[in-house]
């Protein structure tokens, strides 16, 4: 874990437009928080369900990548996520039954490994956009339309949400 004294100063950050740092100081510190919370967590910690209907740590984690990963399509690509990649990425975005399945037995490192290496992939889109682009407006959902800045927040806030429930599932471990 980094020991960052300047995760709390949401400012400009080099390499990045000003308001692009912005958003880049808030997901450094959310991804913070969220490494904190998960640090020192088992195999079995990261598989276990609250219930038959509950999700796992791991899968809230794998959901995190795969939610950032399919934002970075939509976003710096503008696109929609072809077939491929959506069935890359599906089990992580539905946490559905099949999610229920297959995600589970992996270590924190295979987790935190691909959540970081999202992460870099995001910031490296992000040091070749500008301001402007942040405030494209293009489609979001069925009949929505959105920013990019919103889209990014909506990552954000995705994973803050997952968080609380990591947090939930934390205090009910039973290993």
């Amino acid at each position: 874990m980094k020991n960052d004294h300047s995760l709390c100063l949401i400012g400009e950050k080099e390499g990045f437009t000003p308001e692009i740092g912005r958003l880049i100081s808030m997901m450094d510190y959310v991804r913070h928080t969220t490494e904190d919370e998960i640090k020192g967590l088992t195999i079995e910690q990261l598989d276990f369900k609250l219930d038959d209907k509950g999700n796992s740590i791991g899968m809230l984690l794998q959901h995190m990548a795969a939610t950032e990963k399919a934002f970075q399509i939509m976003t710096f690509q503008e696109r929609e996520m072809n077939d491929a990649e959506w069935n890359e990425l599906s089990v992580g975005l539905n946490l559905d039954e099949k999610a229920k399945r297959e995600v589970h037995g992996h270590d924190l490192d295979y987790y935190w490994s691909e959540l970081s290496l999202v992460r870099a992939e995001t910031r490296d889109e992000f040091r070749k956009k500008d301001d402007d682009w942040l405030e494209g407006v293009t489609p979001f959902g069925w009949d929505e339309r959105a920013n990019h800045y919103f889209k990014w927040f909506h990552v954000m806030e995705d994973e803050i949400s997952h968080r609380g429930q990591i947090r939930l599932i934390k205090r009910r471990l039973t290993t």
